[in-house]
Formats: structure tokens, C-alpha cells, sequence
């Protein structure tokens, strides 16, 4: 057993694979203590939605969950949950917060951002206001909002980019992190990750974890993966960064992504993961199992009193048949999308504690490779 230690972050290594860089940890954190490999369910805007805090502790097994700095700074205010309390009591979240810095939000708004050496400046997705938002302020804002961790700013370097392109954003990227390091010092509240970019090249996603480990934060995480590249290249960038990341610290790939990527990504070391897929997803009908995708809205689930998963000890499946799931879909309930994402988020974070489960066992291969095989199988379901 190996452990490093923040005044807000203790991260302790409890086992390793050996046929691999999968390995089992224990985040500590101001408000609790995270077993990974684990799976945050995303509360964008201080909800999961559909769901209560009750469901996430009692039946879901959640034990840290995601925020964002974008969305809450336009709505409602950080001002304004500050005043409240902060962002734990304002939603009534007595576990481990972590909170997105925004980068990839304004990123993302196109033609309604501008960004510049110190930051972004932006229109409001939701009426047009102009903001800026740069290190210093995210990292304001990530304090007002009290999370257990606070991401660095960055831009997400988009897919397909040329090299000069991905090289001069996470050379901003880098600017941008040493600067959020600045203005967020080592503290006994809150830790700070910083965030690897470079796109799909190789040298540079190894030239900026160089340099954010001289800038020493307390936790990596991987961005700019899961914006449209191909699984392999995703895969193979995970590749080259497995065996220089930071033994002694937690390991973060942002957004990603399908039960599939999950096991792949614990394969590959990595020891945190979210991703919005098991509650959209679920909204739109997709149910997640071990033998694949469910579309509940097929004809053929009309008459099945079977539950989504057999095995599966969720409320949805303990209670309802698959027939029940499909007229509450196509009758437009609001049901449907609690239900749905009750077991999708239930299946996701239950599969990282098989994940840590056998890893402890000293059968992470056999897990994996059954898994993997049965995951992208022909079985009927």
C-alpha cells in the first residue's frame, strides 16, 4: 500500500493488476472518502436529474458526484449559493462534490465565445448576457461553490485539429494551469486537478502532463477525449499516458463514457470517470446492460415482464417489467426517465465496484475479458 496526502485530498493505491495498469485506490476528501475505481454520476446543475440525493446514496451507491462552474455561475449564481450555504447544502448533498471548471462549456458555445490569452470571453446560452470566464475566475467561482475538487481552466482542444493547433491550445491550456495553481494554492478544502491535453498526438499529451506534474497538483485528469475521435485513438492516447502518469495520485478522464470505455479506461490505470450518457440516455429510452444496449421503445419489449437485467438489484428492475418501462416511454411519463436513469446509473456504479471487486481478487483479466466479449456479444436481449 502506497498513499500521498493533500491537506484536502489523502489518495491511498491498495492493489494493482499486475498483467495491467489496473489498480485499486481510496480518495479521502472533506466530505468523505471515495473508493475507486468509481463513477460520478453528473448533477450539471446541482441535480441529477430526475433524481434525489436519497436515491443516489440509498439505491444508486454514489459516492461523488459532478457540478458545473458554467452553468451555475448563469443560473442561478454563485453569489447566490454561497449565501445559501454553498453548493452541498444548497442541494443537499452531504458527499464528496467534484465541480467542472467550465472550460468545455465555452468551448463549446461556437460562435457565441471568443478566447484570449487570459480567458473567454461569451454570451449566455440562456439570454444573450456577456461574461468572461478565465483561471482566476473559475477558480473563484470553484471556491463560492465549496467542491471537494475543483477542475483547472482549460480549452478543449477540438477533434480534428492540426498539430500547430493542438500544440499552440494546450500550450494555453498550460498557461492557464499554472495559472489556476496561483490563484488556488494547496489548501485544507479543497483540491485541484489539473488537466492533460494535446489531442490526438502523442508528444504533446506527454509534453503537458511534464508540465502540469512540475506544477504539482493534486490530482491528473485527461481531457479533450470523447469529442468525436475514434474509440482507438482514444484508446491509444490512454495508451501513451498509462505509463507516465503519477502512481501516487488520482487519474481522471473527463466525460467518458459507455460501460465499455469504463473497464477499458480502468485497464489502462485510470481511476475516475464521469459522463452524462447513463442519465441522457436514459431519457431517450436506452437502457444499459451487461450484454449491451436496450432500446425499451422497441415493439418487442410491449408484452416482456422480464426485468432490464435479471441480476440487477436496482428499484426499476427489482420492481418493474420491461413492458412497464416501455408504456411509461411512449406515454410520454415522467416516470420513465426515473426509472430509466434509477437503473443506468445503479448498472454504472455497480460495475465499477465489480471492477474493484476483482481487482482485489486478483482476477481483473478474467473480468475484464468476460466482460469485454460479453458486452459486444450477438445475445439476444
Amino acid at each position: 500500500m502506497s498513499s500521498t496526502s493533500s491537506k484536502a485530498l489523502t489518495f491511498e493505491l491498495l492493489k494493482t493488476d499486475e498483467s495491467s495498469h489496473a489498480r485499486r485506490g481510496r480518495i479521502t476528501l472533506p466530505h468523505g472518502v471515495v473508493e475507486t475505481p468509481v463513477f460520478m454520476p453528473v448533477g450539471t446543475q446541482a441535480t441529477v436529474k430526475s433524481l434525489t440525493p436519497a436515491d443516489l446514496t440509498d439505491d444508486i451507491g454514489a459516492q461523488i458526484i459532478l457540478s458545473n462552474t458554467y452553468h451555475l455561475m448563469l443560473r442561478p449564481g454563485v453569489d447566490n449559493i454561497e449565501t445559501l450555504g454553498g453548493l452541498h447544502k444548497f442541494m443537499a448533498w452531504d458527499h464528496p462534490i467534484l465541480t467542472d471548471s467550465g472550460g468545455f462549456q465555452v468551448w463549446s458555445l461556437g460562435a457565441l465565445r471568443k478566447i484570449e490569452e487570459h480567458g473567454v470571453c461569451f454570451q449566455s446560452h440562456i439570454d444573450g448576457s456577456r461574461w468572461f470566464l478565465g483561471p482566476k475566475e473559475s477558480m473563484e467561482i470553484q471556491r463560492k461553490l465549496g467542491s471537494d475538487i475543483v477542475m483547472a481552466f482549460d480549452e478543449c482542444t477540438p477533434y480534428p485539429a492540426t498539430y500547430e493547433e493542438a500544440h499552440s491550445s494546450m500550450q494555453l491550456s498550460m498557461r492557464w494551469a499554472a495559472e489556476c495553481r496561483e490563484h488556488l494554492p494547496v489548501n485544507s478544502k479543497q483540491a485541484l486537478f489539473g488537466i492533460v491535453q494535446g489531442g490526438m498526438y502523442q508528444d504533446l499529451r506527454l509534453e503537458s502532463l511534464k508540465a502540469l506534474s512540475e506544477i504539482d497538483f493534486e490530482g491528473i485528469a485527461i481531457g479533450g477525449l470523447s469529442v468525436g475521435e475514434p474509440k482507438e485513438e482514444m484508446l491509444a492516447t490512454l495508451d501513451a499516458l498509462a505509463p507516465h502518469l503519477p502512481a501516487e495520485k488520482p487519474r481522471y478522464v473527463m466525460g467518458v463514457g459507455t460501460p465499455d470505455d469504463l473497464i477499458e479506461g480502468i485497464n489502462r490505470g485510470i481511476d475516475m470517470f464521469d459522463c452524462v450518457m447513463p442519465t441522457r440516455n436514459a431519457r431517450n429510452g436506452t437502457i444499459f446492460t451487461d450484454f449491451g444496449k436496450i432500446n425499451i421503445k422497441n415493439l418487442k419489449h410491449q408484452a416482456d415482464s422480464r426485468p432490464v437485467m435479471e441480476d440487477c438489484d436496482c428499484y426499476t428492475c427489482r420492481n418493474f417489467s420491461r413492458a412497464y418501462l416501455r408504456h411509461l416511454y411512449m406515454a410520454k411519463e415522467i416516470l420513465s426517465s426515473r426509472l430509466n436513469s434509477l437503473h443506468n446509473l445503479h448498472y454504472y456504479c455497480d460495475l465499477m465496484r465489480r471492477a474493484r471487486t476483482a481487482i482485489e481478487e486478483e482476477r481483473w483479466p478474467q473480468f475484464r475479458d468476460q466482460f469485454l466479449a460479453t458486452y459486444h456479444g450477438d445475445a439476444e436481449i
